[in-house]
């Protein structure tokens, strides 16, 4: 979808909107022409909300991106194609992810400059969340000490902000990628996230706008899981 159509690519504050349906399959997978329910994907868990036609509510239980199209699943039929329709995304959950989100980047800011880690797997949740890394040493001090760290830089109120570079100049900067596994060859334009001036990486989730809304990152605990590879799990406060 382009950056019109997914509204959250440009507005992770955006709770409610108005669009048309493209699209039903099934009765219950809806296309919008627009939305702002983030789908399932890089880590980050599916919006979910509500779409309304003439005061009656479709609850969104699942969006997913299929073939380059965002598709709701939603709870009961009704909606055809040409309905207008308003939308309401599920802000509690929004915002809970949001922040984990970013404490994910800021976490992984904190891990690749301290010991030259990538991410070779994440899973944010509403309670806790995880990252894998690509680390050498298996040393919970230093873990800790990781996290300290990540928690002062919350402190500092980073504002946090998206910009837009072509794939063939974002490339020329090897610190904008901090997953080990290549993006798709297809992504020719990437959105890039900056925390301040600590952290700026290839990313398509939603953030919030100051590391301040982060809140305090606790660790929770760390697994060995072979060969250079230590999960991590967190949760905010």
């Amino acid at each position: 979808m382009t950056m019109d159509e997914a509204l959250y690519l440009d507005d992770s504050y955006k709770k409610e909107f108005t669009t048309v349906v493209s699209s039903v399959k099934d009765g219950k997978f809806v296309v919008l022409k627009e939305t702002a329910f983030y789908p399932n994907g890089g880590g980050q868990p599916n919006d979910t909300g509500m779409i309304i036609k003439d005061d009656k509510e479709y609850p969104v239980v699942f969006v997913g991106k299929f073939s380059g199209e965002i598709s709701h699943e939603v709870e009961c039929e009704g909606l055809s194609e040409g309905d207008e329709v308003s939308c309401t995304v599920d802000w509690k959950r929004r915002h809970k992810l949001m922040r984990m989100h970013t404490a994910a980047h800021i976490l992984s800011a904190v891990f690749h400059k301290q010991a030259d880690a990538k991410i070779t797997g994440n899973q944010l949740g509403l309670d806790k969340s995880r990252i894998d890394f690509s680390l050498e040493t298996f040393d919970r001090e230093k873990i800790g000490n990781y996290f300290a760290l990540a928690n002062e830089w919350v402190s500092k109120n980073y504002p946090v902000a998206v910009s837009y570079m072509p794939r063939i100049e974002a490339e020329k900067d090897t610190s904008l990628f901090k997953l080990a596994k290549a993006l798709p060859e297809s992504i020719t334009t990437l959105r890039i996230v900056s925390i301040g001036d600590i952290d700026s990486q290839a990313d398509g989730g939603t953030h919030v706008k100051s590391t301040e809304e982060v809140g305090k990152i606790t660790f929770l605990k760390a697994e060995n899981k072979g060969k250079s590879n230590r999960r991590v799990y967190f949760t905010l406060l």
